[in-house]
């Protein structure tokens, strides 16, 4: 198993290329996997490929439109009843763009994608951005599978899928088509800021108990942004908490760098985590960063030197963190510069010229 980063070609010229993206959908709900897609496809348009995106649609058609991207429409569904529909479907999108490369982000468009290639001539390209997932696993139908950092790496190889495939992508949020201006939230300070899904794995619940062990006249506001399946649960929570009125949820943000663009402190308590964009926001926000040290966290803080990391899990060393950041401005100031210096490797540009040339590669073998 080796890293693929493919830096040597970072700045090299790469052959015009027809690209079909897919992905579920293209909602703008503050999906990772939809995220990297739509920045991918409307970058590689820029640089004057012809690129094509197929899914169930949402806010994004928008964006990839004023890009340059074509949009098709398919319902994508686990259900077998449906799988003639989105095969006649697919097909029909595959005969229109005529794709050199098909870049596969989920499950069902990767084996749609691998079964048409008994009748189509293309190249496919898994994308794994959740490997924790049990269908992870499939995504080795492509003939190149990119993994978003070197722990996820390491994971899809032992779960079987083969070194030679496997090639290290990182993803990269700084100059995203997705992003707009806009101004620093109000909040009241020292504002403690999650951006995450409302999930178990993101560690939410973790982050409430350690706010919540902080002593009482320790001043501190925790603001949670974002949505999720679990948002009642940690509500509730909060509201059994002694610290129950410094904890606000924000619910889903479009443009979440308004409140990083204030946060005095910016954490992410995830129990599991490939390689977080947020994570990146928040460097490129100059947050003063708390995280988990999981998966592909220490690599995006590169290995603690751009952020303070804690082990997963561990309310009592979460809380400690959060307890010397409050007490100390000057660490807080340290700590966010650190977080923006050497942020240049985290654009989208770089992480779209390393998947063109990871693209020219297939097509040349």
């Amino acid at each position: 198993m080796t890293e693929d980063t493919l830096g040597s070609d970072l700045h090299g010229s790469v052959k015009k290329m027809r690209i079909l993206h897919i992905t579920n959908h293209v909602l703008e709900v503050g999906n990772g996997i939809v995220n990297v897609a739509v920045d991918l496809a409307c970058s590689q348009r820029a640089l004057g490929h012809e690129v094509f995106y197929a899914s169930g649609g949402g806010e994004y058609e928008s964006l990839l439109d004023h890009h340059g991207v074509k949009h098709y429409s398919m319902n994508f569904s686990k259900s077998m009843f449906s799988l003639p529909k989105m095969i006649v479907n697919l097909e029909r999108i595959i005969h229109q763009t005529r794709p050199d490369i098909v870049h596969a982000h989920m499950m069902t468009g990767a084996l749609l994608a691998k079964l048409l290639r008994l009748r189509r001539r293309y190249r496919l390209i898994t994308h794994v951005h959740n490997e924790f997932q049990k269908s992870a696993r499939i995504m080795s139908v492509g003939d190149a599978v990119i993994v978003v950092s070197d722990a996820v790496c390491r994971s899809m190889a032992g779960r079987g899928i083969p070194a030679r495939k496997l090639h290290v992508v990182r993803n990269g949020t700084i100059n995203s088509p997705r992003m707009q201006r806009v101004e620093a939230k109000s909040l009241v300070h020292p504002a403690i800021v999650t951006v995450a899904g409302m999930y178990e794995r993101k560690g939410i619940r973790d982050l409430i108990a350690a706010f919540a062990s902080l002593p009482e006249d320790l001043p501190g506001y925790l603001y949670i942004v974002g949505e999720g399946p679990d948002r009642a649960v940690f509500e509730e929570m909060a509201r059994n908490s002694s610290r129950r009125d410094h904890i606000f949820f924000e619910g889903f943000q479009s443009q979440p760098q308004s409140y990083l663009k204030s946060a005095d402190i910016f954490v992410l308590a995830s129990r599991k985590d490939p390689f977080p964009l947020v994570v990146l926001e928040a460097r490129e926000n100059a947050c003063a960063i708390i995280a988990s040290d999981v998966d592909g966290i220490p690599e995006a803080l590169e290995g603690g030197k751009a952020g303070q990391l804690f082990t997963a899990g561990d309310v009592t060393a979460l809380s400690h963190q959060l307890h010397r950041f409050l007490c100390d401005p000057d660490l807080r100031e340290q700590y966010a510069q650190r977080a923006c210096t050497g942020i240049e490797w985290l654009t989208v540009q770089r992480m779209t010229q390393e998947t063109l040339t990871l693209y020219q590669r297939v097509l040349q073998s």
